[in-house]
């Protein structure tokens, strides 16, 4: 869907028309407008041309009029295998649904006057840093609650390189590069609202999850929702995950646990529960005559901040005419009518929350198939109905869509050549491709040899590395249950690196589009080495008469001096071989004779090679 870029104000048009009728046709045509038909009558025969067409396993959905669910219902199966039900109070993933939830906090603590949108999120977190000065000086809290600080997406850096602690994730934000200025465009950012998640944490001395509960789960009744996938697979109605390979096979996937990054996508809940989120915004904040969320904050939220998207509306629904973001929501116009909603996805599941403020309308779907259109499709059929549009054929709309785009696809793929050389070879053998990989801003690959293959760990797990050509190799996930397929492609290539010095160093990969290739340097993979051990390694070492190195251990490590230099910590990487704590590229090989003395040291440096003898 294409929509044009606006600053769009919603209002309502009212056209009296003075029309002098008899009496009787004025009855008559009053009798006419108080017919009503079921909304609903026929839905399953629609959904399950849903499921059907989309290979979908399950969903639920619920939608709400005002202050009552009028309509809930789930599809398919929470567990395909057992063939359990999906029901109303089934538990999903609700992913990037949650950024709602986590910008509300700030909205009821901005309206307690304990946080200030416009001032710098570096006043309530002081360890925080960008990227440069400039993002420090100028990003203010209400741009993260809108994705306009000029960051781009950096996921892999979360996704791949999980972590337990946010404060860690927000340490590897200032060494994230930026791919616009400040305010100048839409960029959406789960990194932003995880800080958002830490701002609450900082003020009020309860974890985002506590304040979650505190302040919206508990008021509102939402009893099942919770925010682990650990405590939600204890849940006697918990959905599992799937994703549809090959275009046909279903596969069930892995729960993925988001730890840290909680507050931009770990929330999982049921149709029912969401349902009283949404009544909640309908009636501006209030649940049963209690406020939840301030009015003020609702208004802000529901309203345009930054303009998400540009282009036209698309030819046969020509009053989609925006695509804007408040605080944790996109607005666009739905034909016609102002709609609130945000998606969901993340590994296995998709979702969809929506309501039309005008219309006292909100549609929730939630499924168990990973990057699905079913929320989307399920949504707008149910929205036509309800707001008693012309119906639309969504679901052929759908399919054409998705047909056209795999033949694009495949037509595209016949004019793509590959760049791969044949007959080239690797400038190092496989061993010296091991070690330990760092970028500050993701995490630390540990690239390994078994047998005659190089793979990766990271948290998220292992990768095969198959040789590309030269010192580049394309990368398959190796499955725990299925081994390696190699027809499931990750579309880009690791590249490795030498120093000067010959040296395996650094490997980049395109993990951020827009930026150059993400750098991971080589850092020590430390051996154990005791004190004892080092001892051997201790003395004065003469590169020419009068110009010497000394090596000598303080506590358990040992140490590098040459006169006019700091002295630097080494770090034992290999037999006899220690590489400089930190200084890049800079290493020390001792030499040892027949008997195992040692009697000489290289030092090993991008301009070269020097040797020192052992002075007796």
């Amino acid at each position: 869907m294409i929509f044009l870029p606006t600053n769009y104000t919603l209002m309502k048009k009212f056209l009296i028309v003075l029309m002098f009728l008899p009496a009787g046709l004025l009855f008559a045509q009053k009798k006419k407008s108080i017919k009503t038909t079921d909304p609903f009558a026929g839905l399953d025969t629609a959904f399950q041309r849903v499921m059907k067409d989309q290979k979908a396993v399950g969903f639920a959905v619920a939608v709400v009029q005002k202050d009552k669910i009028i309509y809930a219902k789930g599809f398919g199966y929470r567990d395909l295998e057992k063939k359990l039900p999906v029901t109303p109070n089934t538990l999903f993933a609700i992913g990037s649904c949650t950024k709602a939830f986590t910008a509300s906090l700030l909205g009821i603590l901005n309206n307690d006057g304990k946080v200030n949108f416009d001032k710098s999120p570096i006043d309530y977190l002081p360890e925080l840093r960008f990227y440069n000065k400039e993002m420090d000086d100028e990003i203010k809290v209400n741009d993260l609650m809108t994705h306009r600080t000029g960051l781009p997406r950096h996921d892999y850096s979360w996704y791949l390189f999980r972590s337990s602690s946010r404060d860690s994730l927000m340490k590897r934000i200032k060494y994230m590069e930026p791919t616009a200025g400040v305010r100048q465009i839409f960029q959406y950012n789960n990194f932003m609202f995880l800080l958002q998640g830490m701002i609450a944490e900082k003020i009020t001395g309860k974890s985002w999850e506590e304040n979650i509960k505190e302040k919206i789960f508990t008021p509102l009744g939402m009893n099942t929702s919770n925010f682990s996938v650990h405590t939600m697979e204890k849940s006697n109605d918990a959905s599992l995950g799937y994703a549809v390979v090959k275009d046909s096979i279903i596969k069930k996937l892995d729960y993925y646990e988001i730890d840290a990054m909680g507050p931009a996508g770990s929330i999982n809940s049921s149709v029912n529960d969401m349902a009283k989120w949404v009544i909640t915004w309908i009636h501006g904040g209030k649940y049963n005559g209690k406020e939840i969320l301030p009015a003020p904050y609702v208004s802000q939220a529901m309203s345009s901040q930054m303009v998400a998207a540009s282009g036209f509306p698309d030819k046969e629904i020509p009053d989609e005419q925006f695509n804007n973001y408040g605080f944790g929501w996109f607005l666009t116009s739905y034909r016609g009518h102002y709609r609130v909603e945000h998606g969901g996805n993340i590994d296995g599941f998709s979702a969809s929350t929506s309501f039309f403020p005008t219309d006292s309308i909100g549609i929730i779907v939630l499924t168990n198939q990973n990057g699905s259109a079913v929320p989307g499709l399920v949504r707008n059929i149910i929205a036509d109905r309800v707001l008693g549009l012309k119906p639309i054929d969504w679901t052929s709309r759908t399919d054409s869509a998705q047909a056209t785009a795999k033949r694009a696809a495949k037509e595209a793929q016949k004019n793509v050549t590959s760049n791969q050389k044949s007959g080239t070879h690797l400038s190092h053998a496989l061993k010296d491709y091991t070690g330990l990989f760092n970028n500050p801003g993701y995490g630390t690959m540990d690239v390994f040899l078994k047998n005659d293959s190089l793979f990766f760990n990271t948290p998220e797990g292992t990768t095969w590395l198959r040789h590309y050509h030269y010192d580049v190799f394309e990368p398959f996930e190796v499955n725990k249950k299925t081994g390696i397929d190699t027809t499931e492609k990750i579309d880009l290539k690791i590249q490795f690196h030498m120093s000067p010095a010959g040296d395996i160093n650094m490997l980049s990969a395109p993990l951020q589009p827009g930026l150059k290739d993400i750098e991971f340097s080589r850092i020590p993979n430390p051996k154990e080495v005791t004190k004892e051990e080092l001892k051997k390694f201790e003395g004065a070492f003469e590169f020419i008469p009068g110009k010497e190195a000394k090596f000598y251990i303080k506590g358990d490590k040992l140490y590098a001096y040459v006169e006019g230099q700091p002295e630097y910590e080494l770090i034992p990487v290999d037999k006899n071989k220690f590489d400089f704590k930190i200084v890049k590229g800079f290493s020390v090989q001792f030499v040892e004779n027949d008997k195992g003395d040692i009697i000489a040291v290289n030092f090993i440096q991008p301009n070269g090679t020097f040797k020192a003898n052992k002075k007796k």
